[in-house]
C-alpha cells in the first residue's frame, strides 16, 4: 500500500516551499534522518540492563547510607477463598461482597476487613525498592541535565529563542545534541518497558500519557528538524525532576526530614516557575508565534504544538498534586508525596472508622495500641478494686476499736 510513502510527504514535516532535497544540502551527519531513530531501541534494552545493575549494587549502598529501611508488616492469614477473590476479583470488596464472603469463609465482617488490609500492605512495594527507582531517576536526570546544559549555553538560540527558526529547516545538527536526543529518547522508552513492573502510583495513566507523548514530541521534532527548540523543552523539563528525585530519596531515609523538605520547597518552586511560566510563555509561545515569522504553519507544525499543549495538560494536573502538596506542608501535616504509591495511603475507608490504621506501622500499631490501652485499663481497674478493698478493710478496723 501507499501508506509509508503518504507518512513521509514533505508537507506533513516541512513548511511550505522546502521539499526533502532542500535538506540534502547538509551532508549525512549533519541532518537528522528518520532511521536515526533505530539507535534509541538499544539504548532503550541498554538502559534496562543499565537500571538493574544500579539498583542491584549501586543503590542499596547508598541507601544504607541514608538510613532507608524496610518496615515490618504483619502478613495476612492463609485463606485459599479470600486469596483467589483478592487475585481474580478484586482487592477492595465492595460491602455486598464481604457479606457473601463472610458466608461462605465464616468470618466475621472485621476479619475479612483486616485480612484484605494486610493483604493489600504485603504488595505494597518495599523502601529500598522506591528508593532505588528514585536514586536511578535522580542520577539520570542529573547527567542529562549537565550535559544538555554544556552543550546548549553557549549556542545563540539559548539565550534568543528566534535563532531557533533562523534558516529552518536546513540548520545543521551537531553530534552533541543528536546523542542529546538519542539518550533522552532511549530513557523514555526504558520507562515505558518497564511500566508494567514499575511502581504503580496514583497518576499512572498520567504517566503513561507523558511518556507517550514526549517519546511522539521527541521522534518528531528529530525528523522534522526541530532540533534546537526540542533541546530546550528536554532541558526544561530535566531541571525540576532532579529536585523531585532528590526530595524523595532523602523522604525514604531517616533523620533527614529538614533535607528533604528544604529539596520538596525547592522543587515545588522551580516546577511551578518552570513548567507554568518558562514553557508555555516562552516555549510555546516560540513555536506558536516566532516560527510564524520565519514560515506558514503546516500539519507538523499543528502537530507539534498539540504535544506540547499535552504536555502543559499534565504541568497543569501535576502543579495541582504539589499545591495541595505545599498546603498540607505549610499547615505542618506533609507527610508522603501526594504522587505516592496507591496502598501507602491510608485509605478513607479506614479514616471512616476513627483512623483505627496508622499509616506508618499498619495493623500492629493499632493492636499494640489496643493492648496498651487494654492494660492500663487493667491497672485502672485494679487500682480502683485495691483501693475499694482498702477501704474496707480500714472502716472495719475503726468499728472494732470503736466496739472495744
Amino acid at each position: 500500500m501507499d501508506l509509508l510513502p503518504d507518512l513521509w510527504r514533505q508537507d506533513y514535516w516541512l513548511p511550505p516551499g522546502v521539499t526533502w532535497r532542500d535538506m540534502e544540502q547538509l551532508a549525512d551527519s549533519d541532518r537528522p534522518r528518520p532511521q536515526d531513530l533505530l539507535v534509541a531501541l538499544p539504548l532503550a534494552l541498554g538502559f534496562v540492563a543499565l537500571r538493574y545493575v544500579f539498583e542491584r549494587f549501586f543503590a542499596p549502598p547508598m541507601g544504607r547510607f541514608l538510613g532507608v529501611k524496610n518496615r515490618l508488616q504483619v502478613t495476612a492469614a492463609p485463606s485459599p477463598k479470600l486469596e483467589s477473590f483478592y487475585t481474580q476479583r478484586s482487592r477492595q470488596p465492595t460491602q455486598s461482597e464481604i457479606i457473601s464472603l463472610m458466608v461462605s469463609c465464616g468470618k466475621t465482617q472485621r476479619q475479612i476487613e483486616t485480612w484484605f488490609r494486610l493483604r493489600r500492605n504485603q504488595d505494597r512495594p518495599c523502601q529500598t525498592r522506591k528508593f532505588g527507582e528514585a536514586a536511578w531517576r535522580f542520577f539520570f536526570y542529573l547527567t542529562a541535565f549537565m550535559a544538555g546544559l554544556s552543550c546548549l549555553i553557549d549556542r545563540p538560540w539559548f539565550w534568543d529563542h528566534r535563532e531557533c527558526w533562523r534558516q529552518y529547516p536546513v540548520q545543521r545538527m551537531e553530534r552533541a545534541h543528536y546523542w542529546y536526543y538519542m539518550l533522552e529518547l532511549g530513557f523514555y522508552g526504558s520507562l515505558l518497558l518497564r511500566i508494567s513492573v514499575d511502581i504503580k502510583r496514583k497518576d499512572f495513566k498520567e504517566q503513561v500519557v507523558h511518556h507517550l507523548a514526549t517519546i511522539f514530541l521527541l521522534s518528531f521534532s528529530y525528523c522534522a528538524n526541530y532540533i534546537r527548540i526540542g533541546t530546550l523543552v528536554m532541558l526544561l523539563h530535566d531541571s525540576s525532576d532532579i529536585l523531585l528525585e532528590s526530595a524523595k530519596m532523602f523522604n525514604y531515609g531517616t533523620g533527614w526530614r529538614k533535607t528533604c523538605d528544604t529539596l520538596f520547597v525547592v522543587f515545588a518552586v522551580v516546577f511551578l516557575v518552570t513548567r507554568l511560566l518558562i514553557f508555555p510563555t516562552k516555549i510555546i509561545r516560540t513555536t506558536l508565534v516566532l516560527s510564524m515569522e520565519v514560515f506558514e504553519p503546516f500539519a507538523g507544525y499543528y502537530f507539534f504544538n498539540i504535544l506540547l499543549m499535552v504536555l502543559q495538560g499534565l504541568h497543569i494536573f501535576w502543579a495541582g498534586l504539589i499545591i495541595r502538596m505545599v498546603y498540607k506542608f505549610l499547615k505542618g501535616k506533609l507527610e508522603k508525596d501526594e504522587r505516592s504509591d496507591e496502598e501507602s495511603e491510608i485509605e478513607e475507608e479506614e479514616l471512616d472508622k476513627g483512623g483505627e490504621e496508622n499509616m506508618d506501622h499498619g495493623d500492629r500499631y493499632w493492636e499494640k495500641s489496643k493492648d496498651t490501652l487494654n492494660s492500663k485499663l487493667s491497672m485502672l481497674t485494679n487500682s480502683c478494686v485495691l483501693n475499694n478493698l482498702t477501704n474496707h478493710r480500714s472502716s472495719v478496723a475503726d468499728r472494732m476499736r470503736k466496739a472495744q
